[in-house]
């Protein structure tokens, strides 16, 4: 930054010192082109900032935004720690596997999240009793169980970063998703997961968007959608399952209310 700043000053410098040789030998039209020089060394844009952590609260979604969605702050139990992703088997492959989950890619100035949860639809809504479970078939009890599973919920994160760091971030991104299509191994939190693919997913938001279903493997298999998208200087992140989906094998839906909602926030 320091190197390329001096050279500018240099370039801009002579091209003045040129422009005024000139005139004071004689010639009234290169004043207009000592103008120029002076208006193109001013017409410089100062390098953008990044949105300060109470800005970012102020823009995360929050309680009523989402309809049909209960927004909470995370407490411990929802998010890793950022030192919990402890190894990822190929290097290029990190930032997927930061995203997946739901930590920051790259280093941002500041950051703020929420736990979006889908809230299900009528008979669905509660946990079906002790004595309706007994008055039913076991499949029919695992059913009406997983019915009252079949929400999904997402990590919603902002992440700033100062000067072209989130379209730099964004990039690395959409680049690591292709070479790690795959799969790839990770360790998180003390126990390994397979990635099994990472597949692209159409999205428009923001200025400029990735989107995935992430396939993993631990105990079971497990489908994750994720969608990174920037506005300005901020990425916002998305991390979504739906435990129903993952038990009985079926896909699910981005969460695209989501989404709209907190692009409509960041404008």
């Amino acid at each position: 930054m320091r190197v390329t700043a001096i050279r500018r000053t240099v370039l801009t410098a002579s091209a003045v010192s040129l422009a005024l040789l000139v005139t004071a030998c004689g010639g009234s039209e290169q004043g207009g082109e000592d103008k120029e020089a002076k208006g193109g060394a001013k017409s410089e844009k100062p390098a953008a900032k990044a949105l300060a952590a109470a800005e970012l609260e102020k823009l995360v979604v929050a309680k009523g935004d989402v309809e049909g969605h209960e927004i909470t702050e995370p407490g411990k139990d929802d998010v890793f720690e950022p030192d919990a992703l402890s190894s990822v088997e190929k290097a290029e492959c990190k930032p997927v596997a930061q995203v997946l989950s739901a930590l920051p890619a790259g280093e941002p100035a500041a950051t703020a999240q929420r736990l979006v949860v889908q809230e299900p639809e009528g008979a669905k809504k509660d946990m079906p009793s002790t004595e309706e479970l007994a008055d039913m078939t076991e499949k029919e009890a695992e059913e009406a169980m997983l019915d009252s599973l079949d929400v999904t919920k997402t990590m919603t994160s902002l992440w700033s970063y100062d000067a072209d760091g989130a379209e730099q971030t964004l990039a690395t991104l959409r680049e690591a998703g292709k070479k790690c299509a795959g799969g790839f191994t990770m360790t998180i939190d003390g126990e390994k997961q397979q990635v099994t693919k990472v597949s692209e997913e159409k999205l428009s938001a923001g200025e400029d968007a990735v989107a995935w279903t992430v396939g993993t493997k631990q105990s079971a298999a497990a489908d994750t959608k994720v969608v990174v998208f920037r506005q300005g200087t901020t990425l916002a992140g998305f991390s979504s399952f739906n435990i129903a989906a993952i038990t009985r094998g079926e896909a699910f839906e981005l969460p695209t209310a989501v989404i709209d909602a907190q692009a409509a926030k960041l404008g």
